[in-house]
């Protein structure tokens, strides 16, 4: 990829090749074929097991993004099907957890409910407008990955429900950023850092 020069437009421009066997899209593959497996290992029980392939499939999310910048291998198809993983993940995430700790997390149902109620507005609006699944990868969603983690391990470990309800903020936070980038864009675009570029963008070009 040509280095563009200035890192404010490298945040809005779309990849410019589009390859299929990457080293990123291999592990955004890994993610998505393996969450689906979350669901029987938390009907067995198995809260320990989980945990470990949570965070592992959750650590390909971070990997590859890095090694597509490394290696030169962003593209559109790979937004797409990070996306897609990350997804999956996050609905493998959410009925294990549910499974594993129902009764803990009655009284934290309206924040899960929020988190998954703004992301399908979010992603309905994308449809909706362009025919696709939005792809932003913004820096408030890799934000919200984290804290997402975070909130897993103290649930897992009995420390705290705090990081859950943190965690469950940000994601709404960060679905409603991306409805409004969807919003203001007048075409589809994967990996916008975030609503002020994408403004930007729009009056750079309009």
């Amino acid at each position: 990829m040509n280095p563009l020069p200035d890192p404010e437009e490298q945040a809005v421009a779309p990849p410019i090749r589009d390859r299929y066997l990457t080293i990123p899209n291999l592990l955004c593959l890994v993610r998505l074929l393996g969450s689906p497996g979350l669901i029987p290992i938390a009907l067995q029980g198995r809260n320990e097991l989980f945990l470990w392939v949570f965070l592992f499939l959750a650590a390909t999310d971070w990997v590859d993004g890095k090694l597509a910048i490394l290696l030169d291998q962003r593209s559109v198809f790979g937004a797409r099907l990070d996306s897609w993983a990350d997804a999956t993940l996050y609905a493998a995430l959410a009925l294990g957890v549910i499974i594993l700790y129902g009764s803990t997390l009655n009284a934290e149902l309206p924040w899960i409910a929020m988190a998954i109620a703004s992301y399908g507005v979010s992603t309905l609006a994308g449809f909706w407008k362009y025919k696709r699944w939005p792809s932003y990868h913004t820096r408030a969603a890799k934000t919200s990955w984290l804290l997402t983690g975070v909130a897993v391990v103290a649930l897992f470990s009995d420390w705290s429900i705090l990081p859950l309800r943190i965690a469950a903020t940000a994601v709404i936070l960060t679905n409603l950023e991306a409805l409004l980038i969807t919003l203001i864009s007048p075409r589809w675009r994967s990996d916008v850092t975030s609503i002020y570029h994408a403004w930007r963008e729009l009056h750079r070009t309009g």
